[in-house]
């Protein structure tokens, strides 16, 4: 089977450090490389996706909800928007970046686009035509980005698994919800989310 690990928005902003800072964040970049270096030669395919928000509307807040509105994070051309430096032994084998939620909110992956021959092309299009069957799903926040790109990878017909050690989760309620919504879609996990 042809196996696609992609990397959720290891983003200095979503670690220590960050506006809307994981804990844990700074970690999980470190053992996503580690893994990487370590497990290369099971990867047809490794990409990554990013939040990069130029003016994403309500999703911004001076007074966030922290459900369906945050502080300013990721934006474009910010240091916040930049990947973890502890990210970038990763990405030196990352082929394509999916970056999402220019004009509005954005969780999954999979809302994300690359560009290729001035084309933009979306992240379910670009595995299948490497033929990607399986999908590993990494990264920041297991409660958020993370669910909601195994979510969709799922939903598009990838065999899907999170590996829950390479990823960092913004509370615990939520991550609960979020493995029992994983659980309920059939995405599989493997390990335990960091800090929890």
């Amino acid at each position: 089977m042809s196996r696609a690990l992609v990397i959720v928005d290891v983003q200095n902003d979503f670690c220590e450090g960050g506006s809307l800072a994981v804990a844990g964040g700074a970690e999980v970049a470190r053992r996503i490389s580690e893994h990487v270096l370590t497990h290369l030669g099971e990867y047809a395919a490794i990409v990554a996706t990013a939040d990069w928000h130029d003016d994403p509307g309500a999703h911004f807040s001076d007074s966030p909800d922290f459900v369906d509105s945050w502080p300013t994070h990721c934006r474009v051309g910010s240091d916040g928007a930049l990947f973890h430096p502890a990210a970038e032994p990763a990405f030196e084998h990352v082929e394509a970046i999916f970056r999402k939620g220019h004009h509005t909110a954005a969780y999954s992956g999979f809302e994300g686009h690359t560009v290729q021959a001035d084309a933009k092309v979306g992240l379910a299009d670009w595995l299948r035509d490497r033929a990607i069957e399986e999908v590993h799903v990494v990264g920041i926040a297991t409660d958020y980005c993370v669910r909601a790109t195994a979510l969709d990878s799922a939903e598009e017909g990838f065999e899907t698994t999170v590996l829950l050690d390479l990823t960092a989760g913004v509370a615990p309620a939520s991550t609960a919800t979020a493995l029992a919504d994983l659980a309920a879609a059939e995405v599989a996990t493997r390990g335990e989310v960091a800090g929890e």
